[in-house]
């Protein structure tokens, strides 16, 4: 009997020991409220909105001590809509984040699997539509950019340093994962990033060589490569490139941030939300953003963007400049930590592109493109964490 007490007293300071070493945690967003558009294809519309500021998701992550100071690290994450409980990407059960790793406290985490690229994670906190809790309507144009984080990346291996005296860097490499076919929907990107005291700012780049698309594209995409049909861009493209720089700057209870990013499309078709997407041989994006927050209390606040979007494009119809002019403003007021409610409104404006481009109607992210080149949109929801 004794041997027993003792061998059930080790097994259970065994137990408390692997426990202490290891950690996993579940968590999520929840993200639903009641949106009004004055234009969707010529109606005004009245409905209840999923994600309208925050990419709802549940997820579970975690950690085991390797000793040292090397951890191994995972996430698997997947979105979701409230308004019918469906599955955000079809044919997943991971489809935001699915990835495994190494971090070493000095040196930096190696990780591998589906993942953001650098300009999500350099630029993205920066811009309105990925700041904080993020704001998907303020979202550049198309999300030409990808800031508002509309694809992830497969097969990717991605390195994030430690961060030293406030700087940070890394870089992420997505494999075509084909024989005899390396740079067919691969992707690569790379950032920096600088913090001290008030003072924020990053600067990244990514490229996708022959991405994910439909059966529209100039070049079709690789089966099983970087994107994958959740991912779609909403301009297909044998080439995208996207690069920028950004700041913010906090001083008492307001912040201020600029940033501007260039896209870059070769052979491009869309946008894939037009009821007729039309094809690019060049289509080129300078999006120009300023933003505020200001906490008028510990639990309520106010912030708001514009953005000045600069295009161009040449296609066998001809070339035009398309242009945006964007604002969105939101209130929100915290009951808890995890709990918020808010309030906001985002107004577009495009010019500039032929009356025949689908690129001369405006178009607010999430919602479906307006018949004509104004769009506006309100809501009112509430947000919940765990």
């Amino acid at each position: 009997m004794k041997k027993y007490v003792i061998g059930a007293a080790a097994l259970a300071a065994f137990s408390t020991v692997a426990h202490a070493q290891s950690s996993v945690t579940l968590y999520g967003f929840i993200d639903t409220g009641i949106a009004y558009v004055n234009n969707e294809a010529g109606h005004s519309n009245w409905a209840l909105a999923s994600s309208t500021t925050t990419n709802q998701f549940w997820g579970l992550k975690g950690t085991e001590d390797l000793g040292g100071s090397l951890h191994a690290v995972f996430n698997l994450q997947e979105g979701f809509n409230t308004n019918n409980g469906k599955t955000a990407y079809a044919n997943t059960m991971f489809g935001r984040q699915a990835y495994v790793g190494l971090q070493d406290d000095k040196y930096g985490t190696v990780t591998l699997g589906r993942q953001y690229d650098s300009a999500v994670d350099y630029l993205g906190p920066i811009a309105l539509s990925n700041y904080g809790d993020g704001n998907n309507l303020a979202a550049h144009p198309y999300d030409n950019d990808n800031l508002d984080d509309s694809f992830y990346i497969n097969n990717s291996v991605k390195y994030t340093s430690a961060t030293y005296n406030g700087l940070q860097f890394g870089g992420l490499y997505g494999f075509s994962n084909q024989a005899g076919g390396f740079a067919d929907n691969r992707v690569y990107s790379f950032g920096v990033s600088y913090s001290n005291g008030p003072v924020n700012l990053a600067a990244a780049y990514m490229e996708i060589n022959n991405g994910a698309g439909g059966p529209l594209q100039t070049a079709p995409a690789a089966t099983g490569g970087a994107l994958s049909s959740n991912d779609m861009p909403n301009f297909p493209a044998q080439r995208q490139r996207v690069m920028g720089a950004g700041g913010n700057y906090t001083f008492g209870k307001a912040q201020i941030g600029l940033i501007w990013t260039h896209t870059m499309f070769n052979n491009a078709t869309g946008p894939m939300v037009a009821a007729t997407p039309a094809s690019f041989s060049t289509l080129v994006f300078d999006n120009y953003e300023v933003n505020a927050h200001y906490a008028l209390t510990s639990a309520f606040s106010l912030s708001g963007a514009y953005t000045f979007t600069d295009g161009r494009y040449g296609s066998a119809g001809g070339s035009a400049d398309p242009k945006w002019h964007q604002v969105t403003v939101m209130a929100d007021y915290f009951f808890s930590k995890r709990t918020d409610v808010y309030a906001q409104g985002a107004y577009m404006h495009a010019y500039g592109a032929s009356a025949s481009s689908p690129l001369a109607l405006a178009y607010i992210n999430g919602m479906s493109p307006s018949s004509t080149s104004n769009q506006v949109v309100a809501t009112v929801g509430i947000r919940h964490r765990f």
